[in-house]
């Protein structure tokens, strides 16, 4: 199911909309932000490629989750074939729930009152004008399962509310907003881990050269 990751990264990248075909194992992204570059990696989707998942994800600081808001089986995909990828992720990892296509439901029409209010949710399972599939709570609802799964205590971590989102990537209503909020919250952690790592220089004085081996090429 096409959920509109892809395009999601090329709103936020290339500042533009365009339509795309299924990911192909996983496309990488460079975002320079502030002074920092930001590796951004888009795995594929599709069940045929699920096993390159753990791969692209180890390690990752953060992890954003795409669903299509229309589409209430792309969420519960998520569960049941995304879940098991936040296993090689960093201990620190930071989640986000984000719910796409908001602009092909009823509650697109309150875009351009909310483009000023970056965050501001477009309606939730108990407004009466919204057909949407998928609600919000629904999200907070994966989002708390992912933090059960991961053995995280919900005191210690961003909450549920300040995790999800609903975004257009065709509109790009509140896509900027989506990738700047992790970034505030990412790049933080990641030079704090830094700060209390070890040590990257190397000791010339006690330097000993590793014994010559011969390389070898598996083909």
């Amino acid at each position: 199911m096409n959920v509109g990751k892809t395009s999601l990264l090329h709103r936020y990248m290339e500042r533009r909309f365009q339509e795309t075909v299924s990911t192909v194992g996983g496309a990488f992204y460079l975002k320079q932000w502030r002074s920092y570059n930001i590796s951004i990696w888009d795995t594929a989707g599709r069940e045929q490629f699920h096993g390159l998942g753990s791969m692209y994800c180890r390690g990752a600081a953060a992890i954003i989750l795409t669903y299509d808001v229309n589409h209430l089986q792309s969420l519960i995909e998520l569960e049941d074939r995304f879940l098991s990828l936040t296993d090689t992720a960093s201990t620190d990892c930071l989640f986000a729930i984000v719910g796409n296509k908001i602009d092909l439901t009823d509650d697109a029409g309150g875009e351009d009152d909310a483009e000023d209010e970056p965050g501001k949710a477009t309606g939730t399972c108990n407004s009466a004008r919204a057909p949407k599939r998928v609600c919000l709570e629904d999200a907070m609802a994966l989002y708390k399962k992912i933090l059960k799964y991961r053995m995280l205590d919900e005191k210690e971590v961003p909450a549920a509310e300040k995790m999800c989102f609903e975004t257009s990537a065709k509109t790009g209503y509140n896509v900027d907003y989506v990738f700047e909020t992790l970034f505030d919250m990412v790049v933080p952690v990641i030079l704090r881990q830094r700060a209390e790592g070890p040590s990257q220089t190397v000791d010339i004085t006690h330097y000993k050269p590793a014994k010559q081996t011969q390389s070898r090429c598996c083909v």
